[in-house]
């Protein structure tokens, strides 16, 4: 007779239809009593607190599975079936085992199962029942969820500016924030009539009126408001699942019109639009040097008195770390001459456009040689990389005026309208050309 030993494997689901079933510990110690009273030899004790609806996604199981194929112990004590297996994969695994003779038995509290034709089917049974009852439970969620949809009702959390009933007769009911409410009309009015950006209301509502939310007293981020922007559940109309394409009209009180809605939504969209459309040349490759915020750029536009039209460039701080910065703005001209400065400070070597440079000659070479006629050798050493780097800044697109500063060895700050080259690894400023006033 084949002599069994033991691991005791002992699992707590995360299901909410298993809520009620034994605790880890009070399965292994009703089945360490069932070992002590057959006296059957425990090698091992194993916990898992991963769900078996899914096949090989528990790691613990994982492991016995491994050590029964290197003969470690060849028996399994566990308290019921479907504490092993609630899929076809693990299954089918556990039978394998049986019939290759490495799993000699499976002991459960009132069971026992062996590798006989019959009890294997029975386990088999037993296992695809639960497996039944999983899937019966997901089609069962998903139609409750489809039919709460259809009475008008949100399934999950209330969104910013409502609250949820705390009945249990009303689940799912939703109720209008009397605090916070208000404030997220007054957000989109103000984008709508005021044709506020998603910044300006992220700084109002951070730093005038201290805004938090009814979960978790947080604070909105950017992403945040724009996502309560962009959410026609404040008009009456939401859709469930996400992306799914399925719309219901809501039971709820709506806190805006729908024309209101689409205001919004219009302004939104023409302010991305617009900055996407406008590049400059410096944006995100500057830091404030007195709040660590980005740098950001506006263009103005100025009619002269013969009816052409001006254009200027300016750079400032966008406060996002403190509204109260107060670093400057800086006209895009005054900035390259600073830029031009900085060149002429620091070392040869920082300035890694050599590669660039390499490319430009070898495109010149081309045009000479194909084009003009011309076999004079350019080499590198006939280019003087500082005034190359000043003809980039002046004349090119703002592409390769990015390209240009981004082979600075440094990080570029706006201080006190200075611009100054930041050493990483020190974390102090060296090289740098002051604006003057």
């Amino acid at each position: 007779m084949i002599k069994v030993k033991y691991v005791l494997y002992a699992r707590k689901s995360t299901e909410s239809d298993e809520k009620q079933a034994l605790s880890i510990d009070s399965q292994v110690k009703e089945m360490l009593a069932i070992a002590e009273r057959e006296n059957l030899e425990i090698v091992d004790v194993r916990r898992e607190a991963h769900s078996a609806k899914d096949s090989g996604q528990r790691p613990v199981f994982k492991e016995i599975l491994e050590d029964i194929h290197r003969q470690r112990f060849n028996g399994i004590l566990v308290w019921h079936p479907d504490r092993l297996s609630r899929n076809a994969g693990d299954l089918g695994s556990l039978v394998d085992l049986m019939d290759q003779n490495l799993l000699a038995q499976i002991r459960t509290y009132g069971q026992t199962f062996t590798n006989n034709p019959n009890e294997k089917f029975l386990l088999m049974i037993l296992c695809s029942q639960a497996k039944l009852e999983n899937d019966n439970k997901s089609v069962n969620v998903k139609r409750g969820l489809r039919t709460r949809c259809e009475m008008g009702l949100r399934p999950g959390q209330a969104v910013v500016g409502y609250l949820n009933e705390n009945r249990a007769d009303r689940k799912c009911h939703v109720v209008v924030d009397p605090y916070r409410g208000p404030i997220i009309k007054k957000m989109f009015e103000k984008v709508a009539y005021e044709k506020w950006s998603g910044r300006k209301v992220y700084h109002w509502l951070k730093f005038e009126i201290n805004f938090k939310t009814a979960r978790g007293n947080k604070g909105l981020t950017l992403s945040n408001i724009y996502q309560i922007l962009s959410n026609s559940f404040y008009y009456g109309m939401f859709e469930y699942p996400v992306k799914s394409g399925n719309w219901y009209e809501g039971k709820h009180e709506p806190l805006i019109a729908r024309e209101l809605f689409d205001l919004v939504q219009a302004q939104v969209k023409g302010q991305s639009m617009s900055a996407e459309r406008k590049e400059f040349a410096f944006t995100k490759l500057m830091t404030c040097g007195l709040c660590g915020s980005g740098i950001t750029a506006e263009e103005k536009f100025k009619k002269l008195k013969n009816g052409q039209v001006n254009r200027h460039v300016y750079y400032m701080c966008t406060k996002t770390r403190d509204k109260n910065c107060k670093e400057g703005s800086v006209a895009e001209v005054v900035l390259i001459k600073e830029f031009e400065k900085l060149i002429d400070t620091i070392d040869i070597d920082e300035i890694g456009i050599k590669r660039q440079i390499e490319e430009k000659v070898a495109e010149i070479k081309y045009f000479n040689q194909m084009i003009l006629g011309k076999s004079r050798p350019i080499v590198i050493e006939d280019i003087d990389i500082r005034r190359y780097a000043k003809c980039v800044l002046r004349r090119a697109k703002d592409g390769e005026k990015r390209e240009l500063l981004g082979c600075l060895k440094g990080k570029i700050v706006l201080r006190n309208k200075g611009i100054q080259l930041q050493n990483d690894d020190l974390g102090k400023c060296g090289k740098s050309a002051r604006i003057k006033k």
